[in-house]
Order: structure tokens, then sequence, then C-alpha cells
């Protein structure tokens, strides 16, 4: 038995066809009782609109924009890869993708960028997401506009956008206190813990569940106040250093954030004996070189390709009008020396620079 078409839908409601073209792909001008007709029509008939042909008939082009943070950060380094791929595949698909960087943590910045976007047409936006007040005014004003808003990797208030993609933070941070509480084995112990900003939802969220493990489950350990670092290289190294010459009890570090090659020169320039656990997120490949150094011991990682084709999914979906399609629960992977993937570039890594080294 065919699908029933258009024609069969126009005919049904004793319409002609363009008043049901008109119904179906919302274009207006259309009395009332003819709207009532067509929709009447079409759920009898069973009738599914083709979202693909209304758009290629239209010339419809989904533009879509990534705010990204700014700077040296391996992980939005390769999700930006990562979007940079999509575009070039789905542009035959007439998807348009943009990234736009702004400063890293910066309310002032983002506000900015959200006020000032200036991608004709814009359809879709995805931000990394940051808390307080000041982001929503500007925000409403987009969807205010009929454009869609994804949070990305750090998530938004629920009525400040339409989807959120990321892990599950809070379930991050305490599985991070499970492996440091169970390798401590019922030892004693401080774990010194560093964040980017607590201003980033993710953040936030990732030390709450750690400190709610702890606290219920390895109350013997000691959870320190956390670096705040603003995932910059430097800056975490010098906090690392400070604190380790302040307090010899520290048996593990959390980083919650970037900055790990930081983490790591620290490490070797102090040489604590023995030396902390470590788990820290997103492999990359100096967080990569590190775990296989035994530097640091986990990596819990989130996969920034799989979020970026998930985000421009959802905006898709969200611009037609369709509800969002499901998909299985983004669960991070945990990553030892054993089961790390094989590498993509076969040259060796620098453990500091995340590149491989050059060669006469």
């Amino acid at each position: 038995m065919r699908n029933p078409t258009l024609s069969d839908v126009a005919k049904a409601a004793g319409v002609s066809y363009a008043t049901a073209d008109r119904v179906v792909n919302s274009r207006g001008n259309v009395a009332d009782k003819s709207i009532r007709k067509v929709q009447a029509a079409m759920e009898a008939l069973g009738y599914v609109r083709d979202i693909a042909a209304a758009n290629l008939s239209r010339g419809r082009v989904y533009r879509l924009a990534f705010l990204l943070p700014s700077g040296p950060n391996a992980f939005f380094a390769k999700m930006r890869a990562a979007l940079s791929n999509l575009a070039a595949h789905l542009s035959a698909e007439r998807v348009d993708i943009q990234i736009v960087d702004i400063a890293a943590f910066s309310h002032q910045g983002l506000r900015a960028a959200l006020a000032d976007i200036e991608v004709p047409g814009l359809d879709g936006i995805a931000i990394v997401g940051l808390s307080g007040a000041s982001l929503q005014q500007p925000l409403a004003d987009l969807r205010d506009k009929g454009v869609s808003v994804v949070s990305l990797v750090s998530d938004l208030r629920a009525d400040e956008r339409d989807a959120y993609v990321g892990i599950n933070n809070l379930a991050a941070g305490r599985t991070a206190a499970r492996l440091l509480g169970m390798a401590h084995s019922g030892r004693a112990g401080a774990v010194l813990t560093l964040a980017g900003s607590l201003d980033a939802e993710d953040h936030i969220q990732r030390l709450n569940g750690f400190r709610d493990v702890i606290k219920a489950d390895f109350p013997h350990l000691t959870i320190l106040d956390p670096i705040l670092a603003k995932d910059d290289e430097a800056a975490v190294f010098d906090g690392m250093v400070e604190r380790f010459k302040a307090n010899d009890q520290i048996t593990a570090v959390y980083n919650v954030g970037a900055g790990n090659q930081g983490l790591v020169r620290a490490l070797e320039a102090i040489a604590p004996d023995p030396a902390p656990l470590c788990v820290v997120h997103e492999l990359v490949a100096h967080s990569r070189a590190a775990l296989e150094s035994g530097l640091i011991h986990f990596i819990i990682d989130q996969r920034p390709d799989i979020e970026a084709a998930r985000a421009v999914t959802i905006l898709r979906a969200l611009i037609d009008g369709r509800s969002k399609p499901p998909m299985p629960e983004l669960v991070p992977m945990i990553y030892v020396p054993d089961n790390l993937p094989a590498h993509t570039d076969p040259a060796h890594t620098d453990i500091h620079t995340g590149k491989a080294p050059l060669h006469d």
C-alpha cells in the first residue's frame, strides 16, 4: 500500500493542492476553516510530511552557529575539527555550520556574542553554558526570534535552552570519586582538586558529584579547596606547585577541566614520593601520553566528535519542528593504559606539546 501524498490530502480535505501545501509547510494566508480541514485529512490518511523534499523545493538552508571557547584547549580543538568535518560532509544537505570563538569562562564575552551574532538567517545555535542570570535575556531574545538553542558540554537552565548535549557531569564527578576512593584501599589521604571556573556548570556538577561520593563512602579522604585556573596550563602548574609545597599529605589529584599539560609538568617538577593518583578528563594527545607514562591513572572522556554530531542532528530536528530524535544516553569512556584506542597518528607524541616531534 502506497503512502498518502499531498494530493491525497488536498482531495480528502476538499481544497486545492496549493492550499494543502501552504498548510503543511506553514506558509500562512490560509483560512482557519481550511487549516482544520487539511489537518483532519492528514490525520485520517496518516500523512507524514516529507521534510527533505519540502526543504529542497524551498531552497532551505540550515544555518547553525557553534560558540566555542577560544584558547589552547585540546578538547575544544577536537570539537572544532569534528565540526569542520561535519560542515564539509553536510554542505550537500544545505547545512551551513559556522564556529564563533569566544573567551573561555567569560559571561561578558558570551553575552556579547549572543547579542551580536551575525550569521544571516540564523536557525540554531549551540553554546557551552555558563551559570548566572546574565545570559537569560540574550538567550530569550534569540528564542523569541525562532532560533533553536542547544547547550553543549556544560548545561544551561532548562528554561534557557531547547536541548542539552553532553554527559551527565554529576555522574562523571561521582565516577572520579569512586575510582580514587577505591584506589586508596582504606588509606587516609588528601585530594587536590582543580577546576576552570565555578561559573561553568559542568565543572560545578563534577565537583559536587565528587564531593558527595567522597563524603558518603570514603570519609577517610579530605578534599582540598579547588585551584581555579581558568583551564590555563601555566596557572595549573603554578597552583599545583604551591599546593604541594604547602601540603605533603596530598595523595590524589582530580582535575575537572583542562590545563592538564600544566598538571603533568608540575608533577614532573615536584616529583612527589609516592606519586599521587590522578584522574583527569578528556582523551587528547598530551593526556594520553601522560596516561601511558604513568603520570596520570584514569581519563574520563566524553567524545567531542559524537557531541558535535548530536548537536547538529538535534538542531536540525528542532528547526524542522520535529521532536528530538531518540538517542541513548551519552556515557563517557574511562581509559586506563590497557584499553586505549589505537593511535590515529603512529608518530610518537611529546607529552608536553601533544605534537609529534620534528625530524630532520
